[in-house]
């Protein structure tokens, strides 16, 4: 690998050590690349719309393309805000389809947990996190619905998926891993 094969994880507010390393050793070893944790954005708060109380996930996308340090192949955000699209009441994440930068919200991934936050909630946030550099790699949704890169409406979608690609999908991530490093 050269020194382009590195995945930020990088904390936006007040997110916890254990949950930026943790997200940076599994997808790290999950995309065989390099992988660390780096402050990009001090805040959001340019994208936060008052009508909806919730953060438009494109507009942090962009910025966090262009700040994104020279070194990394992608870069994922992680916070605690409430996400949104226009056509979605919320997302758990959203990614630039083939591009850098992707993000995902902790914000309901965790919020109905007590107990159970740091095993059930560590493996929806790390699931998460690979589904939507999947899409930064020009994966799609997938209908498999084990499949890492299936779509999740609600958070017994995400706990019920696999935290693996489909064998039609570890093959589109092989191809376009081995594009990019070329």
């Amino acid at each position: 690998m050269n020194n382009i094969d590195t995945i930020i994880v990088s904390p936006i507010g007040d997110i916890p050590l254990w949950m930026t390393d943790t997200i940076a050793t599994d997808v790290g070893g999950f995309f065989k690349f390099n992988a660390r944790v780096e402050k990009v954005l001090d805040d959001i708060f340019f994208a936060y719309d008052a009508e909806r109380n919730q953060y438009h996930s494109t507009k942090i996308l962009d910025k966090l393309a262009k700040n994104a340090p020279n070194d990394c192949t992608k870069i994922i955000a992680v916070t605690k805000e409430d996400l949104f699209i226009p056509i979605l009441t919320h997302v758990y994440g959203e990614a630039q389809l083939g591009g850098k930068a992707c993000i995902i919200s902790i914000a309901r991934l965790i919020a109905d947990l007590e107990v159970e936050i740091v095993n059930k909630g560590c493996k929806r946030i790390v699931k998460e996190a690979i589904h939507e550099l999947g899409h930064t790699f020009d994966l799609r949704h997938c209908e498999d619905e084990m499949c890492i890169m299936h779509y999740c409406r609600r958070l017994d979608d995400v706990d019920r998926k696999s935290s693996q690609f489909c064998r039609y999908c570890n093959i589109f991530l092989a191809d376009n891993i081995k594009a990019l490093c070329r």
